[in-house]
This record gives structure tokens, sequence and C-alpha cells, in this order.
């Protein structure tokens, strides 16, 4: 029993490591060609690590928000600074933004390495298992931003609560509020998850409720406070930046507002966009209630993909934020497939409209855009109806080895 075990999980590192292996090759494969004019579009291969490198002084070792803007939370400015010592050292005068592209993949690919680990860990179905290791996904943005600590922050939320350890899941989900704000979204339901717990009496509900609620003003103030107050513009430049984006090509408004059915100034969309994630936010909270009373924090899965569907930005990447939590908590994988056919076709769709500005081909339009969102889109809602009608996967309600 032993043996097969081991040669299961051999084969999952395997599979991990070949999808790794393929997520730096979709991206380094311009290196070749020096990055030169729109093949980044029309190959898909775009990374934000090229143009950090200079763009952000990486390359000088200058110490984010004390010596040079950052228009990330601290945690993601600290991985950056890090990655970027770290090819300094390793490549020392020949460092250049390619090490550092093979930097940040290495980085990114241990963080999805632990995340395969921690779902092993938790008694997780081998189908879901494979889901991770040979995530489409994971091709696609290994090497694209730094968007996966903050979602391994949420995965390790997600499962200290399915252990019933709701105030440490609170203070995972602080931290990765640090690196991006998603995890964020996980801290109501978490507390609601502490407050209603069944088969507890109301004074111990409301002390855990409380603990969660310190430990996450705590956890998320203790990475924050020294940096806002040594460095406040440079800190606030996230935020404002944030306020200020009137939003991207494939979220839900930028498509309606380019078919002309929606055109609103930033402040409007900043408003309307609140109102309706929070009004489906409460619907989908009110509807999977009875559903998952026992386990309230599994509805961050459907808050999250509501709230991508109903922000003014999307980023290619933010896919990277549900696909985990998708690959934990939905109820059936068919919906999950359709969603990863819709993510690989937004994804160059929208890198191939960015190549026919650039005169390049293959190039796509905004209505390609809006096609592939759509397929997106629809694989979303169906898995937000999953989500609050059915139970949970079998996994979640099993106590971890």
């Amino acid at each position: 029993m032993a043996r097969t075990i081991d040669k299961r999980g051999a084969a999952l590192a395997a599979a991990m490591l070949a999808t790794c292996l393929l997520g730096w090759l979709f991206k380094a494969h311009c290196t070749v060609h020096g990055w030169v004019g729109a093949i980044q579009y029309t190959s898909g291969c775009y990374s934000d690590a090229m143009p950090f490198w200079a763009g952000r002084h990486v390359d000088a070792g200058l110490v984010p928000y004390f010596q040079a803007p950052m228009e990330y939370p601290v945690l993601t400015g600290l991985q950056i600074w890090i990655e970027g010592a770290t090819t300094r050292g390793l490549f020392g005068l020949s460092a250049n933004d390619v090490a550092f592209l093979g930097t940040v993949t290495v980085a990114n690919g241990l963080l999805a390495g632990l995340i395969l680990w921690m779902f092993a860990r938790s008694g997780m179905e081998r189908t879901r298992l494979w889901l991770w290791a040979a995530a489409p996904p994971l091709i696609l943005y290994l090497g694209h931003n730094w968007d996966l600590g903050a979602a391994t922050f949420a995965v390790a939320a997600m499962l200290a609560a399915q252990r019933q350890r709701l105030v440490l899941a609170a203070a995972l989900a602080a931290l990765g509020a640090a690196a991006k704000l998603f995890p964020a979204l996980l801290l109501p339901l978490i507390g609601l998850s502490a407050l209603f717990a069944p088969g507890e009496f109301w004074p111990a509900r409301i002390k855990t409720a409380v603990s969660c609620t310190l430990i996450a003003i705590g956890s998320w103030a203790a990475v924050n406070l020294p940096v806002a107050i040594a460095a406040p513009d440079n800190w606030s430049e996230f935020y404002r930046f944030s306020e200020a984006r009137s939003g991207t090509a494939g979220s839900t408004w930028e498509i309606l507002s380019n078919q002309g059915f929606w055109v609103t100034d930033v402040a409007q969309r900043n408003l309307y966009a609140s109102l309706a994630f929070l009004s489906g936010a409460a619907v989908i909270l009110g509807l999977g209630w009875r559903q998952h009373r026992a386990h309230l924090w599994v509805l961050s899965t459907p808050v999250l993909a509501w709230f991508l569907l109903t922000n003014k930005v999307w980023s290619p990447q933010f896919d990277l934020w549900l696909y985990p939590l998708l690959v934990m908590t939905s109820p059936r994988l068919k919906p999950l497939a359709l969603f990863v056919i819709g993510d690989i076709a937004a994804y160059f769709a929208e890198f191939w409209w960015f190549a026919g500005m650039a005169n390049a081909w293959p190039y796509a339009t905004q209505h390609d855009i809006m096609l592939a969102a759509s397929v997106r889109g629809v694989a979303m809602l169906w898995l937000i109806a999953d989500a609050v009608r059915l139970p949970a996967p079998a996994w979640i309600g099993r106590t971890p080895a």
C-alpha cells in the first residue's frame, strides 16, 4: 500500500514538474528573439517580470516603497524584491530580465508545488489533485505575474477552515490580502463560520468570531503599518491606482461599454461594480446558507467568482485566483472544464487584440474578446449555481490524516 501511495505521489510530482516546465517554455520562448516587436502578444508570452526588471528598479536592488514605487501590496512587493535579490546573487553581472523571469517562474513553481502538497495532505480526491498538477492556467500564468503568492495564502486559509482552525484561517486570509486584496473576501465567511458553528454554545462562537476578527486585523496591520508609516505615498499607490483604473478589455463592464450597452465614468463604474458585487454576494450567501451551514467558508469560491464577474478590472492572471479554489470546492467538474476552455480563449483573444493594435497577426477584435469572455462567464455562473445548491465535495467533510 505504501509503495502504491509513493508511486501515486511521484506521478503527481512529475506531472507538476512537467506543467511548470511548460509554463517556463510558454514564456521563455520569446527570449530567443529578444522580446522584439509584438511577439509577446502574438504568442501570448507576455510577462510582467520583463518590464519590472528595469522599470521598477529591480535590477538596481532598490527596496520597494522605501526607495522605489510599487503598485502592488506589501507582501507582493517583498516577493519581487527577494526574487530580484536572488537573481542578482545567482547571476552577478550577467543578471538580466531573462534571468529574473527564470527566478520568478521557479518561485511560482515552488508555490504551485506547495499547493499540491497541501491539497494531498488534506485528503483531497485524486482526480482533483490531477486537475491542479496538470492545470492549464499554470502554464499560462506561472511566469506571468506574482498572483500565485496570494492564491497560496487563500488555499491555505481554506484548508485551515476545513480543519476547523478558523483563527488560523483568518490570519492566513489577512496575510493573503497583504499580497493581493482578493483573499480578504474569505474573511467575512470565515467569521460567519465561527459565529454560526453548529454544536457550539453562543459564548464560544462569539469568542472565536472575535478572535478571527482581531487576528485578521493584527496580521494585516503587522505587515502593512510599518511601510504605511514610513512611506505612505508609495504604500498607498496600489489603492489609488486600483480606484483610478477605468477597466480592462476582459471585464464585464468594459465589454458592455464596448458593445454600446453601458458607458460610465470611473466613479460610476466603481459605484455600480461595488453595488453589483455586494448584492450578488448577499444572494449567494442567502441561497447557500442552508446547504453549507456547517462550512460557510466553502461559499468563498462562488463569492470570488461573482467578484470577478462584477469587477471593473479583469487582468488575465486573475483566473489563477479562482482556479485552485474551484478545484477544491466545485461540486461538479464539467463546468470547471468549460471555465478552463473560456480562460484559454479569453487569454489569447485579449493578447491578440493587443497584437492587432500593433498591426501584427494573429489579431482579435473586441467582439472576439466578448465571445471568449462569455464562455468563461457562462462557466462561472454555472459554477456559482452549483456551489450554492449542491453539497460540497466529499473530501471537505473528511478529517485530514
